[in-house]
């Protein structure tokens, strides 16, 4: 398989898969149910947020824009440079973490983009999906699905504890998504692998660039 297809996979696997688990959470549950997967440390649980990963906002509505246009602006680039990563032979660990990240980013602008006119409100109730009064925002100010949610140390801090003195301490505390987590899985490999990754990029740039100049001269 080539390059470019794996790519393309990669994207379409992590943007299935993320839509389908979004849209039978939006279309079951209401917001703040949950069901427990395996015992108190992986429950589903069904929450949503207008801005960043992992729940983070900003700026209130005008942010909320601001994040979903500069989503698909960096979206346009990612694919830019992940074209160039294909095109110079790149190595095939640095292309899967690029298209991870690409198909995550393409996964949370949908929901930014489309949820806000797709789907009523899901508090109190369970959203429909194309409702007659339609949806519960406009264009582009859809809120993001989340619902991973992995408590697995629960506990208190130590009353010494500066600031958190006494309150609970629960690890990992953040819901988010598939999205999400492709992405953190793309940005943590490229990290971890950024010498190997880029050491052999530059190589194949650079043989590349030397063909293409024996090409013209010849």
């Amino acid at each position: 398989m080539s390059k470019t297809n794996k790519a393309l996979l990669i994207i379409l696997v992590v943007l299935v898969a993320d839509q389908i688990l979004k849209v039978w959470i939006k279309t079951t549950m209401m917001l703040g149910e949950e069901h427990q997967v395996f015992g108190n440390w992986f429950i589903i649980h069904f929450t949503e947020n207008k801005g960043m990963a992992f729940g983070l906002e900003f700026w209130g509505d005008n942010g909320k824009v601001f994040l979903t246009l500069f989503r698909i602006a960096a979206v346009i680039g990612i694919g830019w440079y992940l074209s160039h990563l294909i095109k110079y032979n790149s190595p095939v660990g640095l292309v899967v973490s690029v298209a991870l990240i690409m198909g995550g980013a393409i996964g949370n602008i949908i929901d930014s983009v489309f949820y806000g006119v797709l789907f009523n409100g899901s508090f109190h109730q369970v959203a429909g999906f194309l409702p007659e009064g339609g949806g519960y925002s406009s264009l582009l100010h859809g809120k993001v699905v989340d619902m991973l949610y992995f408590p697995i140390i629960k506990g208190y801090y130590p009353e010494w504890f500066p600031f958190w003195g006494g309150q609970q301490f629960i690890f990992f505390r953040p819901v988010f998504n598939i999205a999400d987590s492709a992405i953190t899985a793309g940005v943590i490999s490229i990290l971890v692998f950024q010498k190997r990754f880029f050491k052999v990029h530059d190589e194949q740039q650079e043989d590349q660039g030397q063909q293409e100049d024996q090409q013209e001269n010849a």
